[in-house]
């Protein structure tokens, strides 16, 4: 019997240990954040909302939020995340909505900031010139439309503000069709010199008021067209400016603050015809010496695709620009309706987020995240920082896809998991540039 019993008591010693070790693994992986796993290799992001920043329940980037949970939201990004970017706060609807100098509500951005500097995170801003949230009064002016003689037929400008236009839209402030897109507005059009004034104007004041503090500014997003062979999207940029108003964006932007890193940001650059298109489109500013400095892809992907060769291939064509590489706005739909889409469209993201989850989602997701982290780690040299679009699915622009490391409730998902594994299997380190 005492040997029996020796016996019992070595089995419960072992199994008492084993608990042991399992709660420090627990511990261990419940203390884990996504800054520290990849601090040798890149910045981790994420765009916060204005209820973060303000630490407030104001009701805004279509996030309805109550402080418990707005405290636990921002509690994750103080634990997870290194660097930051707003939703919406710095889009010229957000920020300019009216005409002139004092047309300007800088608090928002400036709660951002102010958030980011407290926290010592790395601040970016999205985004100066966009085909979508610019008012209608920025386009404004005596000019008739091409083809168009009869300036009766036109609606005037006061009346083209219909709702949903300029307001933010969808999640994250992506409203249905860009925004302004060319049917926006339809009124009379300011001449190519007043709108360049006005391009100017913005850029000087907006970069210029947070030089030194934003380190990285998205400078132009989405210019590409997603379809067909011409290379630039038809918006009102192009049609009043030229194909030239990116490169003299960037030329004002660096203007404002020579030392920030100026990006040029895109989605669907998975896709190798839309990839060849950025490729085009960056080696003809390249040649024109315009400043630009880095390429963020947007990174809207699915459980389904890219695998980690197409991103492999991905950014391996991408690096042959020279340039920085930034994962700007990170998710990996889980919806069955978007497993083909690599859009950053909200329009199609009412689609992309339908028909429930797929068979099995929290398992591929976890492997999506892999396979793509993956990837960014064998590109580090180039990747310098990667940014999640949104904190947790309760606040993500396709929530119904579940596209995030966090649930609604701020608890890792196995992604999580998997993406701090990821991170320990190479050993090269980088420096941010």
């Amino acid at each position: 019997m005492k040997i029996h019993n020796s016996h019992r008591i070595s089995r419960i010693g072992l199994f008492t240990a084993a608990l042991v070790a399992l709660g420090a693994t627990v511990r261990s992986a419940d203390t884990a954040t996504l800054k520290d796993a990849y601090k040798d290799h890149f910045l981790v992001g994420v765009a916060i909302n204005r209820t973060i920043a303000t630490g407030t329940s104001v009701r805004a980037d279509n996030v309805n939020r109550n402080m418990e949970q707005i405290n636990k939201d921002t509690a994750l990004v103080r634990a997870q995340f290194n660097q930051i970017v707003p939703e919406n706060d710095l889009k010229w609807a957000l920020i300019h909505p009216r005409a002139g100098a004092d047309g300007y509500n800088f608090a928002p951005a400036d709660a951002f900031v102010n958030f980011g500097l407290s926290n010592n995170m790395y601040l970016v801003g999205h985004t100066l010139v966009w085909h979508g949230q610019t008012p209608n009064w920025v386009f404004q002016g005596t000019n008739l439309p091409p083809g168009v003689t009869n300036a009766a037929s036109l609606t005037p400008a006061a009346t083209t503000n219909v709702a949903g236009t300029n307001a933010p839209g969808g999640r994250f402030g992506r409203s249905p069709g860009g925004g302004f897109n060319r049917g926006g507005f339809t009124g009379p059009r300011a001449s190519r010199e007043e709108l360049l004034q006005r391009m100017r104007d913005h850029i000087h004041t907006v970069v210029g008021r947070y030089k030194g503090k934003i380190k990285v500014w998205d400078v132009v997003n989405e210019a590409l067209s997603d379809g067909g062979t011409n290379v630039l999207r038809t918006s009102l940029w192009t049609e009043i400016i030229g194909p030239d108003f990116i490169a003299k964006a960037f030329e004002y932007a660096h203007e404002a603050d020579p030392d920030a890193i100026l990006r040029y940001n895109d989605y669907s650059l998975e896709n190798p015809a839309k990839r060849r298109k950025l490729i085009t489109l960056i080696k003809s500013l390249q040649e024109q010496h315009v400043p630009v400095m880095a390429i963020g892809s947007q990174t809207h992907v699915s459980v389904s695709s890219p695998s980690f060769e197409e991103e492999d291939k991905a950014l391996t064509e991408m690096e042959t620009l020279g340039l920085p590489i930034h994962i700007t706005e990170l998710d990996v739909n889980s919806a069955q309706g978007g497993q083909r889409s690599t859009s950053g469209d909200v329009a199609a993201n009412a689609t992309t987020t339908q028909g429930g989850l797929v068979d099995d989602a929290n398992r591929k997701l976890a492997t999506a995240y892999e396979g793509l982290f993956k990837a960014f780690l064998k590109h580090e040299k180039s990747v310098k920082v990667v940014t999640f679009w949104g904190v947790n699915d309760g606040v993500s622009w396709r929530a119904n896809g579940k596209p995030l490391l966090f649930d609604a409730n701020g608890q890792p998902k196995p992604a999580f998991d998997a993406v701090i594994r990821a991170a320990s299997q190479p050993e090269a380190k980088n420096s941010i540039q």
